[in-house]
């Protein structure tokens, strides 16, 4: 056999024993990519994203749209060659499989600790947004979780209101650890709550729940860190003064927040709040406005940028991650409040344009 037919076959084997390899070869990594993006001021699967009643609302128009991010499944085994693919390709991001599901996390708990945190995210996006438009909001402490096997366990249940911790009003779901944790494991504390029923009688009367039980319980000590507790989750429970309801299906996770609190203050704000332009962007969202960081900001800005997005509200957080590799035509946009997002749209409706927060690669 001539030696270049020889180098040539050899080469050839080669290169089907590499290509072979690298779909044999796993490898313990996952991939991101540009999920869909809804505008929360339009329609998803027939229906209106933002449904309000019990209060007037206002014609809107253009887009604030939510973006989010598509990831492989947690039990999905990449091999070689499609970690290379994904490391060259611009619109996906190889990253290591226990970044996005650690401590060996499965599908299922994934998908249901994403379902939680979208839920709250609403709710955070409706308080957020009628704060920003001066609309009162009721808010109470309340057990949201009863962990099985705990000294808490049949003494407190969920929906029961917190109104104290050994006397000490409670303000916030976080001063109820705070209280708590002031203990040692082994001894008591004292609750004092409204019971569940309770509580939703005295809210359908339009009354104040007042505390009508003293429940007393022994703290026991905490398998990670050994501090004091009881076995609750606390949260917490708003009354709005009017219907505020978010369809959106099949999306999990907290960072929808920021844009549909911008679609509810457009929604209940005279005038158009985009003028009519496409606006993308992403964000948490806590109560008091807050606005923080979310992950996979890059393949957000893609898909934003994709379905036509002329600016993108970054929280400020990603903001020098997101501005080291801008889609051409996008315009990044920083916020840290609600009400910064708020200004950055007026002016965007405007026109007004040069002085907006951009990000920059320092942030």
């Amino acid at each position: 056999m001539p030696r270049r037919t020889a180098t040539m076959l050899a080469s050839t084997l080669m290169l089907i024993a590499l290509l072979c390899a690298g779909v044999l070869i796993k490898v313990p990594y996952s991939e991101m990519s540009p999920g869909p993006t809804v505008n929360t001021l339009g329609d998803h699967d027939g229906e209106p994203v933002l449904q309000i009643s019990g209060r007037k609302t206002y014609d809107t128009s253009g887009h604030l749209n939510m973006t989010t991010v598509r990831v492989t499944s947690a039990d999905y085994k990449m091999n070689l060659a499609e970690a290379v693919y994904g490391w060259m390709a611009h619109d996906n991001i190889v990253v290591p499989h226990d970044t996005l599901y650690p401590n060996g996390k499965t599908e299922q708990q994934s998908t249901q600790e994403n379902a939680e945190e979208f839920s709250q995210s609403q709710e955070s996006a409706k308080v957020a947004a009628l704060k920003e438009l001066k609309i009162p909001v009721k808010s109470q402490v309340v057990v949201a979780t009863v962990f099985k096997d705990s000294p808490a366990e049949g003494k407190l249940h969920a929906g029961d209101v917190i109104k104290s911790v050994d006397g000490k009003a409670v303000k916030e779901f976080t001063d109820v650890a705070k209280l708590v944790t002031k203990h040692k494991a082994g001894e008591p504390v004292e609750f004092g709550i409204v019971p569940v029923k309770e509580a939703a009688a005295a809210e359908k009367a339009g009354k104040e729940a007042t505390a009508s039980e003293n429940v007393k319980m022994t703290t026991e000590k905490a398998e990670d860190d050994g501090r004091a507790v009881v076995g609750i989750k606390a949260g917490t429970d708003h009354t709005y003064p009017f219907t505020i309801d978010i369809k959106l299906a099949d999306v999990g996770g907290p960072s929808a927040g920021l844009m549909f609190a911008l679609g509810i203050v457009d929604k209940l704000t005279p005038g158009d709040l985009t003028g009519g332009k496409f606006v993308a962007g992403t964000g948490t969202i806590e109560d008091n406005g807050k606005v923080g960081a979310i992950g996979g900001i890059e393949m957000k800005t893609v898909g934003a940028r994709d379905k036509g997005a002329e600016y993108f509200l970054t929280p400020k957080d990603n903001c020098a991650s997101a501005a080291s590799d801008v889609p051409d035509g996008l315009t990044l946009v920083k916020v840290d409040t609600i009400a910064d997002a708020v200004k950055s749209l007026k002016a965007i409706s405007k026109g007004d344009t040069a002085d907006l927060p951009k990000c920059t690669a320092k942030g």
